[in-house]
């Protein structure tokens, strides 16, 4: 059972995760993958709209995908959008990327590869994951526009949707943790975070919402 005070504060980390921004033009689409398949849905909606005349789909396996997506997060995420009415020409697969770093280098590759020219990047992902995505691709791609984008659901229909609110309660918290220590490990820009989302954080892992959290040692390597 989670308590009103968790998703009270499940709520704040989640409002301070997403970046709003508005969704405009880039020169590709970028999917991260995840065991959400509505990254995909909100990739294709997207391009539907005129927003990126190529995507890049890109992920591997994880624990937490190995089951839901055996073929990995890329090639599930390419199905996906394929039957909601993208063109398989305008689709790019990184199917190698086991984190985010992984993620931005590997694609940063496939695009050179493919000699699509790229100024700005449209960044889907989890809504929890926005900030953090954000921060990496200015670190470790600072040459590109970044907007990001993501379900416009709110975190109980979000919950639903996935299944399982503590596993996303768990994440939203293990989310702001990489926030709070990657820039430090020099995988991220600094971003500045309210006391009162640090409180709420604070509280989350107090009540036992730790399993996304990354040990210390796994916390020293950059690239999470």
């Amino acid at each position: 059972m989670i308590s009103a005070q968790s998703w009270a504060d499940a709520r704040i980390l989640w409002d301070y995760h997403r970046m709003h921004h508005d969704p405009r033009p880039c020169s590709v689409a970028v999917a991260l993958g995840s065991h959400d398949l509505g990254v995909a849905d909100v990739t294709a909606e997207l391009y539907h709209q005129g927003m990126a005349p190529v995507i890049v789909f890109t992920g591997s396996t994880s624990p937490t995908t190995r089951v839901r997506m055996p073929r990995g997060e890329a090639v599930h995420y390419r199905e996906r959008a394929l039957q909601l009415g993208v063109p398989d020409s305008a689709v790019l697969l990184e199917p190698r990327a086991t984190s985010t770093g992984e993620n931005i280098e590997f694609t940063k590759a496939v695009l050179e590869d493919a000699s699509v020219k790229v100024s700005s990047v449209l960044l889907v992902s989890k809504p929890y994951e926005e900030r953090r995505s954000y921060a990496m691709m200015r670190k470790l791609w600072p040459e590109v526009e970044v907007v990001c984008a993501s379900t416009s659901m709110g975190l109980e229909e979000y919950a639903d949707s996935i299944g399982d609110a503590r596993m996303v309660i768990d994440m939203i918290v293990g989310a702001l943790q990489r926030v709070l220590v990657l820039p430090g490990l020099g995988a991220a820009i600094e971003q500045e975070v309210p006391d009162s989302v640090v409180a709420a954080y604070e509280r989350l892992c107090a009540a036992g919402f730790t399993s996304r959290l990354l040990p210390i040692d796994v916390a020293a390597r950059p690239g999470t």
